[in-house]
């Protein structure tokens, strides 16, 4: 598909200017750790997801799309049905299937081992909601690729997901706070930084709640929804307690080697 690559660029250019700006305004907390420390390690997390992606899928889920178009395969590629309902549809399927995978990735202790990482930033901002390990970035695309197959969906509708969720995942993790009111309508329909921060809580019983990325209806469908906790916004505790704030564990090689450390949970 043209332009693709730049289409996805741009946008993450400018959602992540536009959030990087507002928390430098408007911060709802205050790091443990500088900038600077946690930027590098988690924009080089991006930039290995992005190697990693390439190599495994040199054509990216676009490519996966137009294969599986050109070969008649997938669910959707055998039905004729109206573009616009086939690229909603399938948006929110892949939606759905993210929704579950997350659920999985806190489930299941090897691949929890992965995810981790992204939990273990001892503060939450926008770049948070790119630090990803690699290797589950990896087994995340794989995921991603049998079900772009499997229900056939159009190249256009990975375009705007992958889009949506990039920025989704940037603008819930982002260091803002919104007003109450503004908060609680949002969120009726999409996950805000403050229900996801409870999700970063160091404390289990909140951490395995809100799990969507972007719309809080499924977690509200498969009873996982959690609208506040016991503790105030200010006073959750963001990380995990077995991995300080520190600047070895925010480096590159900290990150990269963190799941294949022991950490008790």
């Amino acid at each position: 598909m043209e332009n693709e690559s730049l289409i996805r660029v741009g946008a993450f250019v400018c959602i992540f200017t536009v959030m990087a700006m507002w928390e430098a305004t408007r911060p709802a907390r205050k790091a443990q750790l500088s900038a600077w420390v946690r930027w590098r390690g988690n924009f080089a997390m991006v930039l290995a997801g992005a190697l990693i992606t390439r190599l495994l899928l040199p054509g990216a889920l676009v490519g996966v799309a137009l294969w599986a178009n050109n070969a008649n395969w997938g669910v959707f590629n055998r039905l004729s049905l109206p573009a616009w309902i086939e690229i909603s549809v399938c948006m929110l399927l892949l939606d759905l299937v993210i929704y579950w995978q997350h659920r999985l990735f806190h489930t299941v202790p090897l691949l929890w081992r992965f995810h981790q990482m992204h939990h273990a930033d001892s503060h939450m901002d926008t770049t948070t909601g790119l630090r990803f390990h690699p290797i589950e970035i990896a087994l995340s695309l794989l995921i991603k690729a049998a079900v772009v197959i499997f229900l056939g969906v159009p190249a256009l509708a990975v375009v705007i997901f992958e889009v949506a969720l990039n920025g989704f995942a940037m603008f819930n993790h982002a260091n803002i706070k919104l007003p109450s009111a503004v908060d609680n309508a949002i969120s009726k329909l999409f996950i805000t930084q403050r229900v996801h921060r409870i999700h970063h809580s160091q404390r289990i019983a909140d951490s395995n709640s809100n799990f969507g990325f972007s719309v809080s209806w499924w977690d509200k469908l498969f009873n996982s929804y959690q609208h506040e906790t016991s503790l105030s916004d200010d006073d959750i505790n963001i990380g995990q307690a077995e991995i300080p704030a520190s600047k070895q564990n925010a480096s590159v090689i900290g990150l990269l080697l963190m799941p294949f450390r022991r950490h008790r949970r």
